[in-house]
């Protein structure tokens, strides 16, 4: 993040944003005793698990297990950085959104907002040069020969970059711009002192981030005999990072979550043709690889991905190596081959949406597709070609560490080779699967807090549930209880964080961890009536001191049952003993009422 926004104005926001109006603008809410229940936006379900708590302002679902605050509920529903959750919210309720003075950081903000003004001028310079100027009419017939409308070009804003070297430069120096800006931006490039346009005689397509701003473009050349490459991308620059941009995201996102799938085409001139065809969950990567980057990009939105590369070889290949990153993020795959010469742009024109839709509707699994591609590739009636076939096939499904796959595809390919079964699920074992070169680190110490997989008692939720009942109780909780007698390792973490900082359960939400937020919200998004909550949270406490105390008591006794226990042992041991049995005996205070 750009800066640090303050805590007052977080505050600020969140009191003027009530979660049971932001969240009952997106879909309807019915009351439900103290909370509102609604279907889950985040899974599939038929009776209603999501519950928003008035009074608390979370929401938590006890199906999926997604919950948090009303900045929480942004991020996860419209896939927002939290800046950005904060900024619509602030926006929402009129509040001046406003960063803490920092002044790296507000550099770094200044210069990328300076980059993204540049970017948006730009695109709207080429795009009326694309559709209103003279020296746009050759891009204007090369549209009109792709079969690409006005309103095609218009809702994606094309444009077109004229000829002329110096254009980009002199139209900068006319708005104002700085051209060491200019550099920055990738747009202007620098050979010898001088200075010239990056993008020159192209069709121009603005390639746009999650929230629909200018990041980067990339151009196509209109004559395919001009012996330059076909496409050019914006460099690497703070906006634009190839390896985490889809174009047609910005357009996408929703189709793609509403859809449950996401289509993954080969370009930007296929991408808009299926979206103008209907098929508006597609998007395209910057370049036919997709990077562990984009896979994770593609999961927060969907669980499949079906890939619609080019049926020549170069795009089956780049299907195959897309495996891996899509595999890592647990995506399921399925990959359409679209019949050749077509690609889907050309297949949509010629054969109709529908058509395109039923390819699609069959695209076979990624496993089907890979042995069909492997027999395609080697020779299976020769001994190197079966072998070539089942280890390959092997290496790709012993990724997955999934063993009833293992089996499928192992009957597959022996079918498909002419063997046994069980002679190819053996190779298949044998095969040792390499570590990726990007394999995550293990250590707690990179990774953070441990997933807890046990769930904590009954007894420690209730805890929880009663030291965020009051603030009075959180003080009390804070001031009374020993962490040492809270056995649950995330438990004690939530309390532990709580006491230091004080803070109400709406901040400490988005302070946690993952896991330990949806804990809180899970405990807290539970509406029944506490009877008595103040004698409630004393003896629960009490209770747990005692279990802890005699833990320790049982441990001194076996100790003192050990034959030659030396005398001088046994007395500090005795001592020790009454010590702890005086604790047990001790009142805690009277927790204040609520």
């Amino acid at each position: 993040m750009a800066g640090r926004i303050s805590q007052s104005t977080l505050d600020k926001i969140r009191v003027a944003s009530d979660i049971i109006e932001v969240i009952g603008g997106y879909f309807p809410l019915k009351k439900a005793g103290g909370n509102y229940v609604a279907l889950c936006p985040f899974h599939n379900e038929k009776s209603p698990s999501f519950n928003v708590n008035p009074q608390r302002q979370i929401y938590h679902c006890f199906g999926c297990n997604a919950g948090g605050d009303v900045f929480k509920f942004l991020q996860e529903y419209e896939h927002l950085e939290f800046v950005e959750a904060v900024r619509r919210l602030a926006e929402r309720a009129g509040i001046v959104f406003e960063f803490e003075q920092n002044p790296q950081a507000e550099k770094t903000r200044n210069q990328k907002n300076r980059l993204l003004h540049v970017h948006a001028e730009l695109a709207k310079r080429w795009h009326d040069v694309l559709i209103n100027e003279d020296i746009g009419q050759p891009a204007r017939d090369y549209l009109k020969s792709r079969s690409i409308s006005r309103e095609s070009a218009e809702l994606f804003q094309l444009g077109f970059s004229p000829e002329s070297w110096e254009d980009t430069v002199n139209w900068a120096r006319a708005k104002g711009f700085d051209l060491g800006l200019m550099e920055e931006s990738g747009l202007v490039a620098n050979r010898d002192g001088k200075r010239y346009g990056r993008f020159r005689g192209r069709l121009m397509f603005p390639i746009n981030d999650e929230q629909g701003r200018v990041i980067g473009f990339s151009g196509r050349v209109l004559d395919a005999e001009v012996k330059a490459a076909k496409y050019v991308n914006s460099p690497e620059t703070v906006l634009f990072h190839k390896s985490r941009v889809f174009y047609g995201l910005d357009k996408a996102r929703r189709e793609i979550l509403d859809a449950k799938s996401a289509l993954v085409c080969e370009g930007q001139l296929d991408t808009m043709a299926c979206y103008m065809a209907g098929l508006k969950n597609v998007v395209a990567p910057q370049g036919t690889a997709l990077t562990a980057e984009h896979a994770r990009i593609l999961k927060r939105y969907t669980s499949e991905v079906v890939l619609c590369f080019d049926s020549d070889t170069a795009g089956q290949e780049a299907a195959v190596r897309s495996f891996d990153s899509l595999l890592e993020s647990e995506l399921a795959v399925r990959v359409m081959k679209v019949p050749a010469p077509h690609d889907p742009d050309s297949y949509i024109r010629e054969q109709g949406v529908d058509a395109f839709r039923e390819l699609m509707d069959k695209a076979p699994g990624f496993f089907d597709f890979y042995l069909s591609h492997l027999l395609g590739e080697h020779n299976v009636q020769q001994e190197r070609g079966q072998r070539e076939v089942i280890r390959a096939m092997g290496l790709a499904v012993r990724k997955t560490k999934d063993a009833v796959l293992l089996d499928g595809c192992a009957q597959q390919t022996a079918l498909a080779v002419g063997a046994s079964a069980e002679s190819v699920r053996v190779e298949f074992q044998r095969i040792t699967v390499p570590k990726p070169a990007n394999a995550r680190p293990t250590s707690t110490s990179e990774t953070g807090p441990v997933v807890q997989t046990e769930p904590p008692s009954q007894q420690e939720r209730w805890l929880l549930r009663l030291a965020f009942y009051d603030q009075a109780f959180s003080d009390w909780t804070a001031d009374c209880l020993d962490l040492r007698w809270v056995k649950h390792p995330q438990v004690r973490a939530i309390l532990e964080r709580a006491a230091q900082t004080g803070a109400s359960v709406e901040i400490l939400v988005n302070d946690l961890d993952a896991d330990s937020s949806r804990l809180l919200t899970a405990v807290l998004a539970e509406a029944s009536e506490i009877p008595d909550p103040s004698r409630q949270l004393k003896d629960l406490v009490t209770r747990m001191r005692d279990q802890y105390l005699d833990l320790k008591l049982a441990a001194l006794t076996r100790l003192m049952a050990q034959p030659n226990l030396p005398e001088e042992e046994l007395m500090r041991t005795l001592e020790e003993q009454r010590e702890l049995q005086g604790q047990k005996h001790e009142l805690l205070p009277l927790v204040p009422a609520p």
